[in-house]
Protein backbone atom coordinates (compact mmCIF):
# COMPACT_ATOMS: atom_id res chain seq x y z
CA UNK A 1 0.00 0.00 0.00
CA UNK A 2 2.23 2.95 0.97
CA UNK A 3 5.97 3.07 0.07
CA UNK A 4 7.83 -0.22 0.04
CA UNK A 5 10.23 0.61 2.84
CA UNK A 6 7.37 0.79 5.31
CA UNK A 7 6.71 -2.60 6.87
CA UNK A 8 3.31 -2.74 8.50
CA UNK A 9 2.82 -4.84 11.56
CA UNK A 10 0.34 -6.02 11.41
CA UNK A 11 -27.15 -2.02 10.24
CA UNK A 12 -29.12 0.36 11.54
CA UNK A 13 -28.15 3.98 10.96
CA UNK A 14 -28.79 6.74 13.49
CA UNK A 15 -29.78 10.28 12.61
CA UNK A 16 -27.19 13.03 12.39
CA UNK A 17 -28.88 14.99 15.18
CA UNK A 18 -28.92 11.96 17.48
CA UNK A 19 -25.29 11.21 16.61
CA UNK A 20 -24.17 14.72 17.59
CA UNK A 21 -26.27 14.65 20.74
CA UNK A 22 -24.65 11.41 21.83
CA UNK A 23 -21.21 12.73 20.98
CA UNK A 24 -21.77 15.89 23.02
CA UNK A 25 -22.93 13.86 26.00
CA UNK A 26 -19.62 12.07 26.30
CA UNK A 27 -17.21 14.80 25.16
CA UNK A 28 -15.94 15.39 28.65
CA UNK A 29 -15.25 11.78 29.47
CA UNK A 30 -12.65 9.27 28.38
CA UNK A 31 -13.16 7.72 24.95
CA UNK A 32 -14.77 4.66 26.49
CA UNK A 33 -15.87 3.87 30.01
CA UNK A 34 -16.02 0.17 30.74
CA UNK A 35 -14.25 -2.68 32.42
CA UNK A 36 -12.15 -3.26 29.31
CA UNK A 37 -8.55 -2.13 29.98
CA UNK A 38 -7.92 0.95 27.85
CA UNK A 39 -4.74 2.84 28.65
CA UNK A 40 -4.56 6.53 27.81
CA UNK A 41 -1.17 8.20 28.14
CA UNK A 42 -0.90 11.65 29.69
CA UNK A 43 1.38 14.27 28.18
CA UNK A 44 3.57 16.29 30.49
CA UNK A 45 1.80 19.39 31.68
CA UNK A 46 2.49 22.38 29.46
CA UNK A 47 2.69 25.75 31.18
CA UNK A 48 0.89 28.47 29.28
CA UNK A 49 1.34 32.20 29.64
CA UNK A 50 -1.64 34.03 31.11
CA UNK A 51 -1.66 36.69 28.40
CA UNK A 52 -3.43 36.11 25.10
CA UNK A 53 -2.09 36.82 21.64
CA UNK A 54 -4.85 38.71 19.84
CA UNK A 55 -5.72 37.69 16.30
CA UNK A 56 -6.13 40.69 14.00
CA UNK A 57 -9.56 41.22 12.47
CA UNK A 58 -12.23 38.63 11.85
CA UNK A 59 -12.01 35.66 9.52
CA UNK A 60 -14.73 35.41 6.89
CA UNK A 61 -16.35 32.59 4.93
CA UNK A 62 -16.84 32.16 1.22
CA UNK A 63 -20.30 33.14 -0.01
CA UNK A 64 -20.92 29.62 -1.27
CA UNK A 65 -19.86 26.13 -0.17
CA UNK A 66 -16.92 24.64 -2.02
CA UNK A 67 -17.29 20.98 -1.09
CA UNK A 68 -19.81 18.41 0.13
CA UNK A 69 -18.16 16.09 2.62
CA UNK A 70 -18.23 12.31 2.39
CA UNK A 71 -16.60 11.80 5.77
CA UNK A 72 -13.63 10.54 7.75
CA UNK A 73 -12.50 6.96 8.16
CA UNK A 74 -9.76 4.38 8.61
CA UNK A 75 -9.00 0.92 7.26
CA UNK A 76 -9.26 -2.61 8.61
CA UNK A 77 -6.00 -3.93 7.14
CA UNK A 78 -4.74 -6.09 8.70
CA UNK A 79 -5.17 -5.72 12.41
CA UNK A 80 -8.50 -7.65 12.44
CA UNK A 81 -6.40 -10.77 11.83
CA UNK A 82 -4.94 -10.18 15.30
CA UNK A 83 -7.91 -8.66 17.10
CA UNK A 84 -10.07 -11.46 15.80
CA UNK A 85 -8.26 -13.50 18.46
CA UNK A 86 -9.13 -11.08 21.24
CA UNK A 87 -12.12 -11.51 23.53
CA UNK A 88 -15.46 -10.46 22.11
CA UNK A 89 -15.83 -7.74 24.75
CA UNK A 90 -12.53 -6.18 23.67
CA UNK A 91 -13.58 -6.38 20.02
CA UNK A 92 -16.83 -4.61 20.80
CA UNK A 93 -14.94 -2.03 22.85
CA UNK A 94 -12.63 -1.25 19.92
CA UNK A 95 -15.63 -0.97 17.61
CA UNK A 96 -17.27 1.45 20.04
CA UNK A 97 -14.10 3.54 20.23
CA UNK A 98 -13.91 3.76 16.45
CA UNK A 99 -17.51 3.88 15.27
CA UNK A 100 -19.83 5.16 17.99
CA UNK A 101 -20.55 8.78 18.97
CA UNK A 102 -19.11 7.94 22.38
CA UNK A 103 -15.84 7.25 20.53
CA UNK A 104 -14.68 9.15 17.46
CA UNK A 105 -17.66 8.25 15.26
CA UNK A 106 -15.87 7.35 12.03
CA UNK A 107 -18.21 7.75 9.07
CA UNK A 108 -16.19 5.44 6.79
CA UNK A 109 -14.56 2.05 7.26
CA UNK A 110 -12.36 0.42 4.61
CA UNK A 111 -12.67 -3.35 4.45
CA UNK A 112 -9.79 -5.22 2.79
CA UNK A 113 -11.01 -7.81 0.27
CA UNK A 114 -8.14 -10.28 0.55
CA UNK A 115 -6.49 -11.94 -2.41
CA UNK A 116 -5.22 -14.98 -0.50
CA UNK A 117 -1.79 -13.84 0.68
CA UNK A 118 0.18 -16.17 -1.62
CA UNK A 119 3.81 -15.07 -1.54
CA UNK A 120 3.35 -12.70 1.40
CA UNK A 121 6.04 -13.41 4.00
CA UNK A 122 4.24 -11.95 7.01
CA UNK A 123 1.20 -14.09 7.92
CA UNK A 124 -0.56 -11.19 9.65
CA UNK A 125 -0.59 -9.32 6.32
CA UNK A 126 -1.79 -12.28 4.27
CA UNK A 127 -5.59 -11.94 4.16
CA UNK A 128 -7.59 -14.94 3.09
CA UNK A 129 -9.60 -14.97 -0.11
CA UNK A 130 -13.14 -16.27 -0.28
CA UNK A 131 -12.44 -17.77 -3.71
CA UNK A 132 -11.57 -21.47 -3.47
CA UNK A 133 -12.24 -22.53 -7.06
CA UNK A 134 -13.78 -21.30 -10.26
CA UNK A 135 -17.03 -19.69 -9.07
CA UNK A 136 -16.71 -21.47 -5.70
CA UNK A 137 -16.49 -19.62 -2.39
CA UNK A 138 -15.86 -20.31 1.27
CA UNK A 139 -17.64 -17.47 3.02
CA UNK A 140 -16.36 -18.53 6.45
CA UNK A 141 -12.89 -17.23 5.61
CA UNK A 142 -11.45 -13.98 6.93
CA UNK A 143 -13.31 -14.25 10.26
CA UNK A 144 -11.49 -11.30 11.85
CA UNK A 145 -12.08 -9.02 8.91
CA UNK A 146 -15.72 -10.02 8.68
CA UNK A 147 -16.17 -9.52 12.41
CA UNK A 148 -15.09 -5.89 12.36
CA UNK A 149 -16.93 -5.15 9.13
CA UNK A 150 -20.08 -6.46 10.79
CA UNK A 151 -19.41 -4.36 13.90
CA UNK A 152 -18.99 -1.29 11.71
CA UNK A 153 -22.28 -2.04 9.96
CA UNK A 154 -24.06 -2.67 13.26
CA UNK A 155 -22.72 0.65 14.55
CA UNK A 156 -24.37 2.44 11.64
CA UNK A 157 -21.18 3.56 9.90
CA UNK A 158 -22.67 5.22 6.81
CA UNK A 159 -19.89 4.53 4.30
CA UNK A 160 -18.52 0.99 4.14
CA UNK A 161 -15.77 0.78 1.52
CA UNK A 162 -14.19 -2.35 0.08
CA UNK A 163 -10.69 -2.27 -1.37
CA UNK A 164 -8.42 -4.92 -2.86
CA UNK A 165 -4.64 -4.91 -2.90
CA UNK A 166 -4.47 -7.91 -5.21
CA UNK A 167 -6.73 -10.11 -7.26
CA UNK A 168 -6.76 -13.81 -6.39
CA UNK A 169 -3.83 -15.66 -7.99
CA UNK A 170 -5.97 -16.88 -10.88
CA UNK A 171 -5.69 -13.37 -12.33
CA UNK A 172 -2.12 -12.33 -11.47
CA UNK A 173 0.75 -12.77 -13.91
CA UNK A 174 3.06 -14.53 -11.42
CA UNK A 175 0.48 -16.68 -9.62
CA UNK A 176 1.06 -14.76 -6.39
CA UNK A 177 -0.59 -11.92 -4.51
CA UNK A 178 2.50 -9.73 -4.61
CA UNK A 179 5.01 -8.80 -7.25
CA UNK A 180 2.77 -9.46 -10.26
CA UNK A 181 0.41 -7.67 -12.61
CA UNK A 182 -3.27 -8.07 -13.30
CA UNK A 183 -3.43 -10.50 -16.22
CA UNK A 184 -4.37 -8.62 -19.41
CA UNK A 185 -7.88 -9.63 -20.42
CA UNK A 186 -8.80 -10.75 -16.89
CA UNK A 187 -10.57 -7.52 -16.00
CA UNK A 188 -14.11 -8.83 -16.57
CA UNK A 189 -13.57 -12.03 -14.59
CA UNK A 190 -11.91 -10.17 -11.71
CA UNK A 191 -14.75 -7.64 -11.69
CA UNK A 192 -17.33 -10.42 -11.55
CA UNK A 193 -15.52 -11.92 -8.55
CA UNK A 194 -15.55 -8.57 -6.72
CA UNK A 195 -19.26 -8.22 -7.47
CA UNK A 196 -19.80 -11.71 -6.04
CA UNK A 197 -18.21 -10.56 -2.78
CA UNK A 198 -20.30 -7.40 -2.64
CA UNK A 199 -23.59 -9.19 -3.38
CA UNK A 200 -22.82 -11.91 -0.82
CA UNK A 201 -22.34 -9.38 1.96
CA UNK A 202 -25.49 -7.55 0.93
CA UNK A 203 -27.82 -10.47 0.27
CA UNK A 204 -26.62 -12.93 2.94
CA UNK A 205 -25.40 -10.69 5.74
CA UNK A 206 -27.25 -7.42 5.20
CA UNK A 207 -23.98 -5.49 4.92
CA UNK A 208 -23.81 -2.92 2.16
CA UNK A 209 -20.38 -2.17 0.74
CA UNK A 210 -21.39 1.11 -0.84
CA UNK A 211 -18.02 1.65 -2.53
CA UNK A 212 -15.47 -0.76 -3.98
CA UNK A 213 -11.95 0.05 -5.11
CA UNK A 214 -10.59 -2.76 -7.36
CA UNK A 215 -6.92 -1.68 -7.16
CA UNK A 216 -4.71 -0.15 -4.54
CA UNK A 217 -1.46 1.64 -5.36
CA UNK A 218 -1.48 0.12 -8.85
CA UNK A 219 2.02 1.33 -9.71
CA UNK A 220 3.64 -0.94 -7.15
CA UNK A 221 3.34 -4.70 -6.71
CA UNK A 222 5.23 -5.23 -3.42
CA UNK A 223 7.55 -7.79 -4.95
CA UNK A 224 9.42 -7.95 -1.64
CA UNK A 225 6.52 -9.97 -0.21
CA UNK A 226 5.89 -7.62 2.68
CA UNK A 227 2.19 -7.40 1.83
CA UNK A 228 -0.27 -7.99 -0.99
CA UNK A 229 0.11 -5.82 -4.06
CA UNK A 230 -0.66 -5.94 -7.78
CA UNK A 231 0.40 -3.67 -10.61
CA UNK A 232 -2.42 -2.49 -12.85
CA UNK A 233 -0.91 -0.58 -15.79
CA UNK A 234 -2.71 2.59 -16.84
CA UNK A 235 -3.85 0.87 -20.03
CA UNK A 236 -5.91 -1.60 -17.97
CA UNK A 237 -7.40 0.74 -15.39
CA UNK A 238 -10.26 2.07 -17.49
CA UNK A 239 -11.19 -1.45 -18.63
CA UNK A 240 -11.25 -2.69 -15.05
CA UNK A 241 -13.23 0.27 -13.73
CA UNK A 242 -15.86 0.01 -16.44
CA UNK A 243 -16.14 -3.77 -16.05
CA UNK A 244 -16.79 -3.42 -12.32
CA UNK A 245 -19.28 -0.58 -12.85
CA UNK A 246 -21.16 -2.75 -15.34
CA UNK A 247 -21.30 -5.59 -12.81
CA UNK A 248 -22.70 -3.28 -10.16
CA UNK A 249 -25.23 -1.73 -12.52
CA UNK A 250 -26.75 -5.12 -13.30
CA UNK A 251 -26.24 -6.96 -10.02
CA UNK A 252 -25.59 -4.48 -7.19
CA UNK A 253 -27.04 -1.04 -7.95
CA UNK A 254 -26.39 -0.03 -4.33
CA UNK A 255 -22.60 -0.11 -4.93
CA UNK A 256 -20.33 2.19 -6.92
CA UNK A 257 -16.67 2.25 -7.97
CA UNK A 258 -13.75 4.37 -6.76
CA UNK A 259 -10.21 4.46 -8.22
CA UNK A 260 -7.26 4.43 -8.56
CA UNK A 261 -5.67 4.94 -5.12
CA UNK A 262 -2.27 5.93 -6.48
CA UNK A 263 0.34 6.01 -3.72
CA UNK A 264 1.66 9.45 -4.62
CA UNK A 265 -0.08 12.56 -5.88
CA UNK A 266 2.75 14.39 -7.59
CA UNK A 267 4.50 11.54 -9.40
CA UNK A 268 1.66 9.07 -10.01
CA UNK A 269 -1.90 10.34 -9.67
CA UNK A 270 -1.45 13.69 -11.39
CA UNK A 271 0.59 12.57 -14.45
CA UNK A 272 -1.29 9.28 -14.95
CA UNK A 273 -4.92 10.18 -14.31
CA UNK A 274 -5.69 11.48 -17.80
CA UNK A 275 -4.22 8.33 -19.36
CA UNK A 276 -7.08 6.21 -18.08
CA UNK A 277 -9.75 8.77 -17.20
CA UNK A 278 -9.60 10.07 -20.75
CA UNK A 279 -10.92 6.78 -22.12
CA UNK A 280 -14.52 7.24 -23.20
CA UNK A 281 -17.06 6.31 -20.54
CA UNK A 282 -14.58 6.01 -17.68
CA UNK A 283 -15.60 9.06 -15.61
CA UNK A 284 -19.25 7.94 -15.78
CA UNK A 285 -18.21 4.59 -14.29
CA UNK A 286 -16.78 6.23 -11.17
CA UNK A 287 -18.22 7.77 -8.04
CA UNK A 288 -14.96 9.30 -6.77
CA UNK A 289 -11.26 9.63 -7.53
CA UNK A 290 -9.11 8.25 -4.73
CA UNK A 291 -5.49 9.09 -4.04
CA UNK A 292 -2.97 8.44 -1.28
CA UNK A 293 -0.67 11.12 0.10
CA UNK A 294 2.52 9.14 0.73
CA UNK A 295 4.63 11.66 -1.16
CA UNK A 296 3.32 14.27 1.30
CA UNK A 297 2.47 16.49 -1.65
CA UNK A 298 2.86 20.24 -1.57
CA UNK A 299 -0.06 22.56 -2.05
CA UNK A 300 0.60 22.97 -5.77
CA UNK A 301 0.42 19.21 -6.40
CA UNK A 302 -2.82 19.02 -4.43
CA UNK A 303 -4.27 21.87 -6.46
CA UNK A 304 -3.37 19.98 -9.63
CA UNK A 305 -5.24 16.95 -8.30
CA UNK A 306 -8.20 19.20 -7.54
CA UNK A 307 -8.15 20.41 -11.13
CA UNK A 308 -8.24 16.81 -12.37
CA UNK A 309 -11.32 16.12 -10.28
CA UNK A 310 -12.97 19.25 -11.64
CA UNK A 311 -12.09 18.36 -15.23
CA UNK A 312 -13.73 14.94 -14.98
CA UNK A 313 -16.59 16.02 -12.72
CA UNK A 314 -15.62 13.73 -9.84
CA UNK A 315 -15.02 14.34 -6.13
CA UNK A 316 -11.56 13.61 -4.74
CA UNK A 317 -10.88 11.42 -1.73
CA UNK A 318 -7.66 11.04 0.25
CA UNK A 319 -7.92 7.38 1.23
CA UNK A 320 -4.55 6.72 2.89
CA UNK A 321 -1.88 8.55 4.84
CA UNK A 322 0.26 7.68 7.85
CA UNK A 323 3.81 7.26 9.08
CA UNK A 324 5.20 10.77 9.25
CA UNK A 325 7.98 11.88 11.56
CA UNK A 326 6.82 14.63 13.88
CA UNK A 327 9.88 16.81 13.41
CA UNK A 328 9.79 16.77 9.59
CA UNK A 329 6.19 16.03 8.63
CA UNK A 330 7.59 13.58 6.08
CA UNK A 331 7.54 9.80 5.73
CA UNK A 332 9.74 7.95 8.18
CA UNK A 333 9.92 5.52 11.07
CA UNK A 334 8.80 6.80 14.44
CA UNK A 335 6.28 6.10 17.19
CA UNK A 336 4.94 9.32 18.68
CA UNK A 337 1.63 9.11 20.58
CA UNK A 338 1.76 12.74 21.74
CA UNK A 339 -0.05 15.90 20.73
CA UNK A 340 2.96 16.95 18.65
CA UNK A 341 2.33 14.20 16.10
CA UNK A 342 -1.43 14.72 16.26
CA UNK A 343 -0.86 18.33 15.23
CA UNK A 344 0.96 17.17 12.11
CA UNK A 345 -2.01 14.98 11.22
CA UNK A 346 -4.51 17.80 11.83
CA UNK A 347 -2.57 20.09 9.53
CA UNK A 348 -2.33 17.43 6.83
CA UNK A 349 -6.11 17.04 6.96
CA UNK A 350 -6.55 20.81 6.66
CA UNK A 351 -4.14 20.89 3.72
CA UNK A 352 -5.76 18.08 1.74
CA UNK A 353 -9.27 19.42 2.34
CA UNK A 354 -8.46 23.01 1.42
CA UNK A 355 -6.03 22.53 -1.48
CA UNK A 356 -7.16 19.25 -3.06
CA UNK A 357 -10.75 19.90 -2.01
CA UNK A 358 -10.93 16.30 -0.86
CA UNK A 359 -14.41 15.23 0.21
CA UNK A 360 -13.10 12.34 2.31
CA UNK A 361 -10.10 11.70 4.51
CA UNK A 362 -9.22 8.14 5.51
CA UNK A 363 -6.36 7.41 7.87
CA UNK A 364 -4.42 4.23 7.09
CA UNK A 365 -4.96 1.65 9.85
CA UNK A 366 -7.29 2.14 12.78
CA UNK A 367 -5.20 -0.20 14.97
CA UNK A 368 -1.54 -1.21 14.96
CA UNK A 369 0.89 -3.26 17.01
CA UNK A 370 3.93 -1.26 15.81
CA UNK A 371 4.64 0.50 19.09
CA UNK A 372 8.36 -0.24 19.00
CA UNK A 373 8.34 -1.28 22.65
CA UNK A 374 7.02 -4.06 24.87
CA UNK A 375 4.17 -2.36 26.74
CA UNK A 376 4.21 -4.97 29.51
CA UNK A 377 7.95 -4.77 30.19
CA UNK A 378 8.13 -1.02 29.57
CA UNK A 379 4.79 0.59 30.43
CA UNK A 380 6.35 4.04 30.58
CA UNK A 381 7.27 3.67 26.91
CA UNK A 382 3.60 3.69 25.91
CA UNK A 383 3.52 7.49 26.18
CA UNK A 384 7.06 8.14 24.95
CA UNK A 385 8.45 8.78 21.49
CA UNK A 386 10.73 6.11 20.01
CA UNK A 387 12.36 5.41 16.66
CA UNK A 388 11.55 1.70 16.49
CA UNK A 389 7.77 1.89 16.04
CA UNK A 390 5.52 3.47 13.44
CA UNK A 391 2.98 6.31 13.48
CA UNK A 392 0.53 4.17 11.55
CA UNK A 393 -2.27 3.52 14.04
CA UNK A 394 -4.84 5.50 15.94
CA UNK A 395 -5.06 2.78 18.58
CA UNK A 396 -2.33 0.26 19.47
CA UNK A 397 -2.17 -3.22 20.91
CA UNK A 398 0.56 -5.55 22.14
CA UNK A 399 2.36 -7.42 19.35
CA UNK A 400 3.03 -10.21 21.88
CA UNK A 401 -0.61 -10.61 22.89
CA UNK A 402 -0.70 -14.29 21.92
CA UNK A 403 2.19 -15.14 24.25
CA UNK A 404 1.47 -12.86 27.22
CA UNK A 405 -2.32 -12.56 27.03
CA UNK A 406 -2.22 -8.76 27.07
CA UNK A 407 -5.34 -7.44 25.35
CA UNK A 408 -5.13 -3.84 26.45
CA UNK A 409 -5.76 -1.09 23.92
CA UNK A 410 -3.46 1.95 23.95
CA UNK A 411 -4.70 5.34 22.78
CA UNK A 412 -2.81 8.11 20.99
CA UNK A 413 -3.52 11.80 20.66
CA UNK A 414 -3.95 11.15 16.91
CA UNK A 415 -7.05 9.16 17.78
CA UNK A 416 -8.57 12.07 19.68
CA UNK A 417 -7.52 14.70 17.16
CA UNK A 418 -9.12 12.74 14.32
CA UNK A 419 -12.23 12.63 16.51
CA UNK A 420 -12.36 16.42 16.41
CA UNK A 421 -13.04 15.98 12.69
CA UNK A 422 -14.86 12.67 12.39
CA UNK A 423 -17.33 12.99 15.24
CA UNK A 424 -18.58 16.42 14.24
CA UNK A 425 -18.08 16.77 10.47
CA UNK A 426 -20.54 14.33 8.98
CA UNK A 427 -21.40 13.12 5.46
CA UNK A 428 -23.34 15.79 3.60
CA UNK A 429 -21.87 18.72 5.51
CA UNK A 430 -20.79 21.56 3.24
CA UNK A 431 -17.35 23.10 3.57
CA UNK A 432 -16.82 26.84 3.19
CA UNK A 433 -13.48 28.52 2.55
CA UNK A 434 -12.21 30.48 5.58
CA UNK A 435 -10.13 33.59 4.85
CA UNK A 436 -8.32 36.08 7.05
CA UNK A 437 -7.12 33.85 9.89
CA UNK A 438 -4.09 34.61 12.03
CA UNK A 439 -0.87 33.06 10.70
CA UNK A 440 -0.66 30.54 13.55
CA UNK A 441 -4.26 29.38 13.12
CA UNK A 442 -5.93 27.19 10.55
CA UNK A 443 -9.70 26.99 10.37
CA UNK A 444 -12.34 24.89 8.68
CA UNK A 445 -16.04 25.78 8.55
CA UNK A 446 -18.96 23.51 7.64
CA UNK A 447 -22.67 24.10 7.36
CA UNK A 448 -25.17 21.39 8.12
CA UNK A 449 -28.90 21.20 8.33
CA UNK A 450 -29.76 23.56 11.17
CA UNK A 451 -26.30 24.73 12.09
CA UNK A 452 -22.54 25.08 11.68
CA UNK A 453 -19.31 23.40 12.74
CA UNK A 454 -16.07 25.35 13.14
CA UNK A 455 -12.71 23.64 13.64
CA UNK A 456 -9.67 25.64 14.80
CA UNK A 457 -6.07 24.40 14.75
CA UNK A 458 -3.56 26.42 16.78
CA UNK A 459 0.00 25.74 15.60
CA UNK A 460 1.76 27.99 18.10
CA UNK A 461 4.67 26.24 19.77
CA UNK A 462 4.14 24.53 23.11
CA UNK A 463 4.20 27.01 25.95
CA UNK A 464 3.03 29.91 23.81
CA UNK A 465 0.09 32.07 24.79
CA UNK A 466 -3.41 31.13 23.78
CA UNK A 467 -4.68 32.83 20.63
CA UNK A 468 -7.99 34.61 20.34
CA UNK A 469 -9.98 34.45 17.13
CA UNK A 470 -13.04 35.95 15.53
CA UNK A 471 -15.03 34.39 12.69
CA UNK A 472 -18.00 35.92 10.95
CA UNK A 473 -20.66 33.30 10.25
CA UNK A 474 -23.32 34.24 7.67
CA UNK A 475 -26.27 34.05 10.04
CA UNK A 476 -27.23 34.35 13.66
CA UNK A 477 -26.20 31.24 15.61
CA UNK A 478 -26.10 29.86 19.12
CA UNK A 479 -23.11 27.90 20.45
CA UNK A 480 -23.96 24.29 21.28
CA UNK A 481 -20.67 22.68 22.26
CA UNK A 482 -16.89 22.87 22.22
CA UNK A 483 -14.36 20.05 22.48
CA UNK A 484 -10.58 20.31 22.59
CA UNK A 485 -7.67 17.97 21.98
CA UNK A 486 -4.37 19.26 23.33
CA UNK A 487 -1.61 18.18 25.68
CA UNK A 488 -4.04 18.66 28.55
CA UNK A 489 -7.32 17.48 27.00
CA UNK A 490 -8.43 14.53 24.90
CA UNK A 491 -11.58 15.37 22.94
CA UNK A 492 -12.94 16.97 26.09
CA UNK A 493 -15.31 19.82 26.76
CA UNK A 494 -13.84 23.31 26.75
CA UNK A 495 -15.24 26.82 26.98
CA UNK A 496 -17.93 27.94 24.56
CA UNK A 497 -17.17 30.87 22.27
CA UNK A 498 -19.03 34.15 22.44
CA UNK A 499 -21.54 34.84 19.66
CA UNK A 500 -23.11 38.21 18.97
CA UNK A 501 -26.46 38.78 17.33
CA UNK A 502 -24.89 39.12 13.88
CA UNK A 503 -23.18 35.73 13.94
CA UNK A 504 -19.71 36.98 14.92
CA UNK A 505 -17.98 34.18 16.84
CA UNK A 506 -15.17 35.03 19.29
CA UNK A 507 -13.08 32.59 21.23
CA UNK A 508 -9.63 31.54 22.37
CA UNK A 509 -7.65 28.36 21.76
CA UNK A 510 -4.48 27.11 23.47
CA UNK A 511 -1.23 26.47 21.65
CA UNK A 512 -0.83 23.02 20.07
CA UNK A 513 -4.53 22.25 20.05
CA UNK A 514 -7.41 21.19 17.84
CA UNK A 515 -10.80 22.56 18.91
CA UNK A 516 -14.22 21.91 17.41
CA UNK A 517 -17.20 24.20 17.97
CA UNK A 518 -20.78 23.40 17.03
CA UNK A 519 -23.58 25.91 16.54
CA UNK A 520 -27.29 25.86 15.88
CA UNK A 521 -29.00 28.46 13.74
CA UNK A 522 -31.11 31.13 15.33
Amino acid sequence: MEPAEYERIAVSAISRRRFLQLGAAVAGSAAVASAIPVKVYADSAVATKPAQQLAFGAATLSSRPVQVMNGFGASGAWWPNDLGNFGSAVQEQVASMLFSPSGIGLSAYRYNVGGGGVGVTNPSRAPQTFLVGSGQYDWSRDPGGQRFLALAAQSGVPNLVGFANSAPVSWTTNGQNCGGNLVPGAEAAYAAYLADVVTHFHDSLGIRLAYLSPMNEPDYGFGNGKQEGMIVPTAQRSTLVKALAAQFASRAPYAVVTADESSQVGTQFNPEASQWLGVAGTPNALAALAHHNYDFPNSYALQQARSIGTTYGLPLWCTEICCFVTQTGQFGQQYDPTIANAMVMANLIWQTLTYANDAAFHWWVACSSAMGIDPVANPAGISQVNGAGWNDGLLYYDANYAANGNQQIYVTKRYYALGNFSRYIRPGDQRYTVSGTASNLRMLAFSRSGGWTLLVINNSSAGSASTSFRVQLPSRVRALGAVETSAAKSLETTGLPLVNTNGLVSGSVPAQSVTTYTFTNG
